[in-house]
């Protein structure tokens, strides 16, 4: 993870893709802020604003709670300008600025997932073709949205016809033959998410007898705190890297230590790793400017037009 600036008020990081700004559901360890705390000792950090898990760029934080609030307050009242690169499928239209304005509803809180909807909160986005790849059918395109609604950028290029290549979301046929292009789904909401939350449940990285493509996870029904490496100290101050009060002791696995119910169904469950291309989405924040200050990070490999999938 890339710092890109640092100073006393504030943190700028390139946030790498397929990591979660901060602990949230079953991300704890593996998060922005708990790596900055770990790896550079940047405790404290107040978050100014977010990126979803997959998307990379720039990520800023507050050293203080002055300079987060005067940034954050930037950004509320859209004095803030944020650009995003991405690609996606299709020739997007070349030559003009295209505007959408469509207004954003969240259709699921709990699996995280927003459509076009004239009840949905206010949004604009701004889109610039940068160029096109005939061979592979794609565009990279550049993204200036006026507000910062949960998943926007990626609800405006979807309602578009232009959905972000390898969104693993908003770019799947379970949205309709269209992928939800014009907002057309051929579906409720209702069998919308329950279509949703059958292709993406855990169940698919479940690993079968014939699935070798990765080393079989093998897990755990219980840990033996008993031993003394796992017992927790009392706690006495903040000064942790997940910045919850409770400092491990002892970061290592050690197979030794995992204790294996016969009988448990959990334990016989074995899981694949995701493949790289499931960590990565097209799209990353490449500059957020506002009164005074301008921050940028170097194009992502795939924002060059002529760029092949390896």
């Amino acid at each position: 993870m890339d710092i890109v600036h640092i100073d006393d008020n504030m943190v700028v990081v390139n946030k790498p893709a397929s990591m979660p700004v901060h602990p949230c559901g079953r991300y704890r360890h593996n998060t922005v802020v708990f790596l900055l705390a770990k790896e550079h000792q940047l405790r404290d950090l107040k978050t100014i604003h977010r990126l979803d898990r997959l998307t990379s760029g720039v990520l800023m934080f507050g050293r203080t709670v002055e300079r987060a609030r005067e940034l954050e307050t930037q950004i509320r009242d859209r004095l803030v300008e944020k650009q995003y690169v991405c690609r996606v499928r299709g020739r997007f239209p070349e030559g003009k600025i295209i505007e959408c304005a469509k207004s954003v509803q969240v259709v699921s809180h709990k699996i995280g997932v927003c459509k076009v909807s004239p009840t949905g909160k206010s949004c604009k986005t701004s889109f610039q073709s940068v160029g096109y790849n005939e061979v592979a059918d794609v565009s990279v395109v550049l993204c200036m949205p006026k507000s910062g609604r949960m998943h926007q950028i990626r609800v405006h290029l979807q309602y578009l016809g232009y959905p972000i290549e390898n969104d693993p979301l908003y770019n799947d046929p379970v949205f309709g033959p269209h992928r939800g292009r014009d907002g057309d789904f051929g579906k409720t909401d209702d069998q919308l998410i329950q279509d949703l939350i059958l292709i993406h449940n855990a169940e698919n990285f479940v690993q079968d007898d014939d699935d070798q493509t990765s080393e079989p996870i093998l897990m755990p029904s219980a840990i033996k705190i008993s031993d003394s490496k796992f017992q927790q100290p009392p706690v006495t101050a903040v000064d942790m890297c997940t910045q919850t009060g409770i400092d491990v002791p002892d970061a290592r696995f050690d197979k030794t230590k995992v204790s294996v119910d016969p009988h448990c169904l959990e334990c016989k469950v074995r899981y694949r790793d995701p493949k790289p291309k499931d960590l990565i989405m097209y799209l990353h924040a490449y500059r957020y400017s506002g009164p005074g200050w301008s921050y940028e990070t170097p194009m992502p490999k795939w924002a060059d037009v002529h760029w092949k999938e390896v």
